[in-house]
């Protein structure tokens, strides 16, 4: 008897001591919703969504930015606004008040993938480099043109980052400091208004619904497409071919999940030359991970609001 009860008691008491040291979250999950969000007449604007509420946490126009700095204490990495379809070109150890053309640009110009993969941004590892990049600052939502900007990298430590600016004749050369923003993943930089707060705080947002620049290869053209980035802190599932109603907690065993910033991406929508509209992929749903950790299962519905305007995407999402 000794020899049955003493295991059973012991684990008893383990099970205990385990239920107290690693608690589980009670979260009540609810029922499903249909969001629709607008990105303006002229996807003028970026919607920064968390989609535990289904809220809209911030709002900016996409021309409020030029740069963003990472803003970890160790970060370096400095970020393109691809929604305006910035490039940058490395002209290499030049005076920044040399003036400067832009022949060959075309050929020499990067973006930064959107895939937000650290090592495939145009500007790259500058430290150290003391190069000069001339920054095409790309077009407005109306599509104009924004010009040049020469900018040099300077330094960064745990808490600010160095760089001078010019224009491309060498003229109003600039020294900037941009504090680093503990508070985001990214400390956003405008050449007009200085540090901007564009990108939310930590843990408030998942998506944000945005213009972007993706690398077409054939032909090769950076090309500014209409879709979905996601926070650094979320994971994404692409589930094809599936019945939406049937998707549970089980099916996140059986689906990858991706970090990259594009895994929903634009590819939700098809557009026909023939109709000049937009039409939804009906057989693709997506599995999302928040930065709390939580499953939520998503479809696209529509990409027109119900007076017709175009860049208002209707999705359903429901937790699992």
């Amino acid at each position: 008897m000794n020899r049955f009860f003493l295991p059973l008691a012991l684990a008893l008491i383990l099970s205990s001591c385990l239920k107290d040291e690693l608690p589980v979250p009670v979260h009540e999950r609810g029922d499903g919703r249909i969001t629709e969000v607008c990105m303006g007449t002229s996807y003028q604007d970026q919607l920064w969504m968390d989609i535990g509420t289904g809220s809209v946490v911030a709002t900016n126009l996409k021309t409020a930015w030029d740069l963003a700095f990472e803003s970890s204490p160790n970060g370096w990495r400095v970020q393109l606004n691809g929604s305006r379809l910035m490039t940058a070109w490395d002209r290499g150890v030049l005076d920044l008040a040399q003036p400067l053309d832009t022949v060959g640009m075309f050929a020499g110009r990067r973006i930064d993938a959107p895939s937000g993969v650290p090592d495939s941004t145009a500007i790259g590892d500058w430290r150290g480099s003391d190069h000069v990049f001339i920054i095409d600052l790309g077009y407005t939502a109306l599509g104009e043109w924004l010009g040049l900007r020469k900018v040099r990298l300077t330094s960064v430590d745990a808490v600010r980052y160095t760089f001078s600016s010019a224009r491309l004749d060498g003229s109003d050369v600039v020294a900037t400091i941009v504090p680093k923003d503990p508070t985001r993943d990214f400390t956003c930089y405008s050449f007009i208004q200085g540090v901007v707060p564009i990108e939310p705080t930590h843990g408030t947002w998942d998506l944000v619904f945005t213009q972007y620049t993706h690398q077409f290869y054939v032909p090769f053209l950076p090309y500014i497409v209409t879709g979905v980035l996601s926070s650094p802190r979320t994971r994404i599932a692409v589930v094809r071919n599936a019945d939406f109603a049937d998707l549970s907690l089980g099916d996140t065993l059986q689906y990858p999940f991706e970090d990259r910033r594009d895994a929903i991406g634009y590819l939700w929508k098809t557009y026909s030359f023939e109709t000049s509209s937009y039409t939804i992929d009906a057989s693709l749903s997506y599995i999302i991970q928040d930065g709390e950790g939580y499953f939520h299962k998503v479809r696209f519905l529509e990409y027109y609001s119900d007076q017709g305007q175009v860049g208002c995407p209707r999705f359903e999402t429901e937790p699992l």
